[in-house]
């Protein structure tokens, strides 16, 4: 059976991603009304019904909004760091103690089928992570909402199939755009968000580590444009040799809609 991934919708105002391998249907992170994230995966033919977990990388709104809804409507788990569990909880309505599933940060764990290697980022949350799936041979990496590229990371992204990379900003968009000044600082720090000059970098480095497809993700509404965004990734590609196509797949999510739809053949 092909193993299945999709972005649901990837912004400020709302993220999810979504698995479908080996009998799992794992959300990965729920920002999106529960009605939303159930019209979205019925669009893609995944019956809601079949959600076997909910992963959640950091407590923002939109990360965790549907989260609690969709765990009592289909009796499903959240997993959660500890840090991230006691800053949300009293957003996320009452969850059944059983569905209250506790990782550590570096610690290696499974979902049914699906291995689960949470990463720590950096960004102005309780203790927020990014993931590294891995099932049937493939291996799906997620790293979204972080404002500097973490220790060891190139290692964590080697060889994957597909990473989820944040290419939130323009940073010339944003240091002359209508935001206050306290809101770009935040997001310019090393506990926001990456440019995308800092995402195509990370790219470049990506490639040199075997990655085969980036989807770039959570951009700006009012601080990038998609095509910026990928002119700007492109661009550094080319300084550096490198051409979608030839030496990658290269695609944008669009907080509007689900992304495109990703299918791998079982690994070896």
């Amino acid at each position: 059976m092909k193993t299945a991934f999709c972005t649901l919708a990837s912004g400020s105002s709302g993220n999810g991603h979504l698995l479908v391998s080996g009998g799992e249907t794992l959300l990965i992170d729920a920002g999106f009304s529960g009605k939303q994230i159930q019209q979205r995966m019925t669009d893609i033919d995944v019956d809601p019904a079949t959600l076997t977990g909910i992963l959640i990388s950091h407590e923002h709104s939109d990360h965790i909004q549907g989260a609690g809804i969709l765990s009592r409507r289909f009796d499903v788990p959240i997993y959660a760091n500890e840090a991230t569990w006691i800053t949300m909880e009293h957003k996320l309505g009452k969850v059944a103690p059983r569905h209250q599933r506790l990782f550590e940060s570096t610690k290696p764990f499974a979902i049914g089928s699906i291995g689960v290697t949470p990463y720590h980022l950096s960004h102005d949350a309780a203790e927020p992570v990014g993931f590294v799936l891995e099932t049937e041979g493939r291996k799906i990496c997620i790293a979204t909402d972080l404002g500097c590229i973490p220790h060891g990371f190139y290692e964590l992204m080697k060889n994957a199939d597909l990473v989820i990379m944040e290419s939130n900003h323009d940073v010339d968009m944003l240091q002359v755009g209508k935001y206050p000044y306290p809101l770009k600082r935040r997001i310019l720090s090393d506990q926001g968000h990456l440019s995308n000059e800092t995402a195509a970098n990370a790219i470049v480095e990506m490639v040199r580590r075997n990655v085969q497809s980036v989807l770039l993700a959570h951009l700006s509404r009012e601080n990038n444009f998609p095509q910026l965004a990928l002119s700007t990734v492109t661009g550094i590609l080319a300084e550096n040799g490198m051409i979608p196509e030839r030496d990658l797949i290269l695609n944008l999510s669009v907080r509007e809609h689900v992304s495109c739809l990703y299918q791998f053949a079982p690994g070896t």
